[in-house]
Protein backbone atom coordinates (compact mmCIF):
# COMPACT_ATOMS: atom_id res chain seq x y z
CA UNK A 1 0.00 0.00 0.00
CA UNK A 2 3.04 2.25 -0.02
CA UNK A 3 2.11 3.75 -3.42
CA UNK A 4 -1.52 4.49 -2.54
CA UNK A 5 -2.35 8.21 -2.48
CA UNK A 6 -3.65 8.33 1.09
CA UNK A 7 -3.65 12.14 1.23
CA UNK A 8 -6.06 12.37 -1.69
CA UNK A 9 -8.33 9.72 -0.20
CA UNK A 10 -8.42 11.32 3.24
CA UNK A 11 -9.01 14.78 1.76
CA UNK A 12 -12.07 13.46 -0.09
CA UNK A 13 -13.36 11.70 3.03
CA UNK A 14 -13.10 14.93 5.01
CA UNK A 15 -15.18 16.61 2.32
CA UNK A 16 -17.78 13.85 2.59
CA UNK A 17 -17.92 14.32 6.36
CA UNK A 18 -18.67 18.02 5.82
CA UNK A 19 -21.14 17.44 2.96
CA UNK A 20 -22.79 14.08 3.56
CA UNK A 21 -25.75 14.45 1.20
CA UNK A 22 -26.69 13.06 -2.20
CA UNK A 23 -26.63 16.38 -4.05
CA UNK A 24 -23.01 17.11 -3.11
CA UNK A 25 -21.96 13.53 -3.73
CA UNK A 26 -23.42 13.45 -7.24
CA UNK A 27 -21.52 16.63 -8.08
CA UNK A 28 -18.29 14.97 -6.91
CA UNK A 29 -18.98 11.44 -8.19
CA UNK A 30 -15.92 11.42 -10.46
CA UNK A 31 -13.62 12.24 -7.54
CA UNK A 32 -15.26 9.46 -5.51
CA UNK A 33 -14.63 6.98 -8.31
CA UNK A 34 -11.01 8.12 -8.53
CA UNK A 35 -10.30 7.79 -4.81
CA UNK A 36 -12.21 4.51 -4.65
CA UNK A 37 -9.98 3.14 -7.41
CA UNK A 38 -6.93 4.45 -5.55
CA UNK A 39 -8.02 2.69 -2.34
CA UNK A 40 -8.71 -0.56 -4.19
CA UNK A 41 -5.25 -0.34 -5.75
CA UNK A 42 -3.84 -0.17 -2.23
CA UNK A 43 -5.92 -3.18 -1.15
CA UNK A 44 -4.60 -5.12 -4.16
CA UNK A 45 -1.05 -4.33 -3.06
CA UNK A 46 -1.92 -5.56 0.44
CA UNK A 47 -3.32 -8.81 -0.98
CA UNK A 48 -0.14 -9.40 -2.94
CA UNK A 49 1.96 -8.86 0.19
CA UNK A 50 -0.21 -10.91 2.58
CA UNK A 51 -0.32 -13.93 0.27
CA UNK A 52 3.46 -14.28 0.66
CA UNK A 53 2.94 -15.40 4.27
CA UNK A 54 -0.73 -16.51 4.17
CA UNK A 55 -1.31 -18.55 0.99
CA UNK A 56 -4.90 -19.33 2.07
CA UNK A 57 -5.99 -15.94 0.72
CA UNK A 58 -4.47 -16.49 -2.73
CA UNK A 59 -7.94 -16.67 -4.34
CA UNK A 60 -9.24 -13.48 -2.70
CA UNK A 61 -9.90 -10.53 -5.00
CA UNK A 62 -10.36 -6.88 -4.10
CA UNK A 63 -14.13 -7.06 -4.68
CA UNK A 64 -14.34 -9.94 -2.19
CA UNK A 65 -12.98 -7.93 0.74
CA UNK A 66 -13.98 -4.28 0.27
CA UNK A 67 -17.12 -2.80 1.81
CA UNK A 68 -19.82 -0.63 0.25
CA UNK A 69 -19.41 3.12 0.69
CA UNK A 70 -23.16 3.61 0.78
CA UNK A 71 -24.70 3.28 4.25
CA UNK A 72 -27.73 1.14 5.05
CA UNK A 73 -29.85 3.72 6.89
CA UNK A 74 -33.05 1.67 7.24
CA UNK A 75 -32.59 0.92 10.94
CA UNK A 76 -30.31 3.81 11.90
CA UNK A 77 -31.14 7.16 13.46
CA UNK A 78 -28.26 8.58 11.42
CA UNK A 79 -29.59 8.99 7.89
CA UNK A 80 -26.28 10.13 6.37
CA UNK A 81 -26.16 8.28 3.04
CA UNK A 82 -22.38 7.75 2.89
CA UNK A 83 -19.68 6.38 5.15
CA UNK A 84 -16.73 8.50 6.25
CA UNK A 85 -14.23 5.71 5.67
CA UNK A 86 -13.08 2.98 3.30
CA UNK A 87 -12.77 -0.50 4.75
CA UNK A 88 -11.61 -3.94 3.63
CA UNK A 89 -11.55 -7.24 5.52
CA UNK A 90 -9.35 -9.93 4.03
CA UNK A 91 -9.70 -13.59 4.94
CA UNK A 92 -9.99 -16.92 3.17
CA UNK A 93 -13.77 -17.30 3.59
CA UNK A 94 -15.12 -13.81 2.67
CA UNK A 95 -15.47 -10.57 4.56
CA UNK A 96 -18.64 -11.79 6.29
CA UNK A 97 -17.04 -14.96 7.64
CA UNK A 98 -16.41 -15.40 11.37
CA UNK A 99 -12.76 -16.12 10.74
CA UNK A 100 -9.52 -14.39 11.60
CA UNK A 101 -8.26 -12.00 8.97
CA UNK A 102 -6.74 -8.63 8.10
CA UNK A 103 -8.62 -5.33 8.27
CA UNK A 104 -7.65 -2.10 6.47
CA UNK A 105 -9.48 1.10 7.46
CA UNK A 106 -8.91 4.60 6.08
CA UNK A 107 -10.74 7.41 7.91
CA UNK A 108 -9.61 10.95 8.74
CA UNK A 109 -7.81 10.83 12.12
CA UNK A 110 -8.79 7.18 12.61
CA UNK A 111 -6.76 5.04 10.19
CA UNK A 112 -6.30 1.44 11.27
CA UNK A 113 -4.58 -1.79 10.33
CA UNK A 114 -5.75 -4.82 12.31
CA UNK A 115 -5.43 -8.58 12.36
CA UNK A 116 -7.39 -11.25 14.22
CA UNK A 117 -11.02 -11.82 15.25
CA UNK A 118 -13.48 -9.14 16.38
CA UNK A 119 -17.04 -9.27 17.78
CA UNK A 120 -17.20 -13.04 18.04
CA UNK A 121 -20.38 -14.89 19.04
CA UNK A 122 -20.18 -16.79 22.32
CA UNK A 123 -19.78 -20.27 20.81
CA UNK A 124 -16.77 -19.28 18.70
CA UNK A 125 -15.26 -17.20 21.51
CA UNK A 126 -15.54 -20.27 23.76
CA UNK A 127 -13.82 -22.37 21.10
CA UNK A 128 -10.97 -19.83 20.91
CA UNK A 129 -10.52 -19.98 24.67
CA UNK A 130 -10.49 -23.77 24.62
CA UNK A 131 -7.87 -23.74 21.86
CA UNK A 132 -5.67 -21.40 23.89
CA UNK A 133 -5.85 -23.76 26.87
CA UNK A 134 -5.19 -26.79 24.68
CA UNK A 135 -2.21 -25.18 22.91
CA UNK A 136 -0.83 -22.94 25.62
CA UNK A 137 2.85 -23.20 24.71
CA UNK A 138 2.21 -22.33 21.06
CA UNK A 139 -0.09 -19.43 22.05
CA UNK A 140 2.40 -17.92 24.49
CA UNK A 141 5.21 -18.30 21.97
CA UNK A 142 3.22 -15.99 19.70
CA UNK A 143 1.67 -13.41 22.01
CA UNK A 144 4.52 -13.10 24.52
CA UNK A 145 7.38 -13.03 22.05
CA UNK A 146 9.53 -9.92 22.01
CA UNK A 147 8.47 -9.12 18.45
CA UNK A 148 4.76 -9.27 19.33
CA UNK A 149 5.05 -7.34 22.59
CA UNK A 150 7.05 -4.61 20.86
CA UNK A 151 3.99 -3.61 18.83
CA UNK A 152 0.94 -5.12 20.48
CA UNK A 153 1.61 -5.61 24.17
CA UNK A 154 3.79 -4.77 27.11
CA UNK A 155 5.59 -6.51 29.93
CA UNK A 156 2.64 -5.52 32.12
CA UNK A 157 0.42 -7.77 30.00
CA UNK A 158 2.54 -10.83 30.64
CA UNK A 159 0.67 -13.88 31.92
CA UNK A 160 3.29 -14.36 34.65
CA UNK A 161 1.25 -12.08 36.93
CA UNK A 162 -0.64 -13.48 39.91
CA UNK A 163 -3.70 -15.23 38.39
CA UNK A 164 -5.64 -14.92 41.65
CA UNK A 165 -5.71 -11.13 41.30
CA UNK A 166 -6.91 -10.76 37.72
CA UNK A 167 -8.92 -7.60 38.34
CA UNK A 168 -5.66 -5.71 38.80
CA UNK A 169 -4.30 -6.70 35.40
CA UNK A 170 -4.10 -4.22 32.57
CA UNK A 171 -5.56 -5.07 29.19
CA UNK A 172 -2.72 -5.93 26.78
CA UNK A 173 -1.97 -2.69 24.97
CA UNK A 174 -3.05 -2.94 21.35
CA UNK A 175 -4.24 -6.53 21.77
CA UNK A 176 -7.89 -7.22 22.41
CA UNK A 177 -10.41 -4.38 22.38
CA UNK A 178 -12.65 -5.57 25.22
CA UNK A 179 -12.37 -7.94 28.17
CA UNK A 180 -14.44 -9.46 30.92
CA UNK A 181 -13.95 -8.27 34.50
CA UNK A 182 -13.72 -11.87 35.70
CA UNK A 183 -12.86 -15.28 34.32
CA UNK A 184 -15.48 -16.48 31.80
CA UNK A 185 -17.99 -19.01 33.08
CA UNK A 186 -16.88 -22.61 32.78
CA UNK A 187 -13.15 -21.86 32.80
CA UNK A 188 -10.73 -22.27 35.76
CA UNK A 189 -10.15 -18.98 37.60
CA UNK A 190 -6.74 -20.14 38.82
CA UNK A 191 -5.35 -20.99 35.36
CA UNK A 192 -1.94 -19.24 35.13
CA UNK A 193 -2.78 -17.44 31.88
CA UNK A 194 -6.39 -16.55 32.62
CA UNK A 195 -5.90 -12.97 31.37
CA UNK A 196 -6.08 -14.31 27.81
CA UNK A 197 -9.38 -16.06 28.52
CA UNK A 198 -10.93 -12.80 29.67
CA UNK A 199 -10.51 -11.17 26.26
CA UNK A 200 -13.77 -10.79 24.30
CA UNK A 201 -11.96 -10.56 20.98
CA UNK A 202 -8.56 -11.60 19.64
CA UNK A 203 -7.30 -8.81 17.44
CA UNK A 204 -4.39 -6.39 17.26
Amino acid sequence: MKDMDQKRILKFLRQVMANNNREWFQEHKKEYEAVRAEYERGVQQALERIVTFDPEIAHVQVKDCTYRFYRDTRFSADKSPYKNHFGAYINAKSKKALRGGYYIHLEPDHCLLAVGNYWLPTNILTSCRNEIMANTAEWLKCVESKAFLKYFGSDEASSTKDPTNIDSWDQPQGFGLAKLKTCPSGFPKDWPHVNYLRLKDYCC
